[in-house]
């Protein structure tokens, strides 16, 4: 082996151990996983909770708010609303102060659906926290600090 291969291979290795982002993309397909399992008698997947999550509100919400808040673009929300409409869940509406935009609001199956992930989303949650064997809360906050 040259010196060269050996650095590389070293830096490769420093990666594989420290990389934040390395770990964070696994950390959240294992917490899709797990959390996509656990939904699935609801009829929705992890990402279909969340968004639901921030449809939750009293009056409907424009598309790039709700966008900004789960750090996608409008394409990806309007390609993740697309089953959530068809499933009678959320309504995509003409925004009537700007006909360009689109308002989006849970429908009454919406919250019922969400109501009834939620408990399962608590159990879950719960459960997750014991395995993790340390306080949750500093990883939350690094998290919410990285967003």
């Amino acid at each position: 082996m040259t010196k060269q291969f050996d650095d590389i291979y070293a830096a490769t290795a420093h990666i594989r151990d420290n990389c934040l982002c390395l770990h964070a993309q696994r950390a959240a397909r294992a917490l899709a996983r797990r959390f996509d399992e656990a939904l699935r008698p609801h009829g929705i997947t992890s990402g279909q909770f969340s968004l639901l999550n921030v449809l939750n509100r009293p009056e409907p919400h424009s598309m790039g708010p709700v966008a900004k808040f789960l750090a996608m673009d409008r394409s990806t929300l309007t390609a993740n609303l697309k089953p959530l409409e068809r499933d009678g869940l959320v309504s995509v509406a003409i925004d009537p102060e700007d006909r360009r935009g689109r308002r989006l609001a849970l429908t009454a199956k919406g919250r019922k659906t969400l109501r009834a992930a939620m408990k399962v989303w608590i159990s879950e949650h719960a459960a997750l926290e014991r395995e993790m064997g340390v306080d949750p809360e500093p990883v939350r906050a690094g998290l919410r600090a990285i967003a």
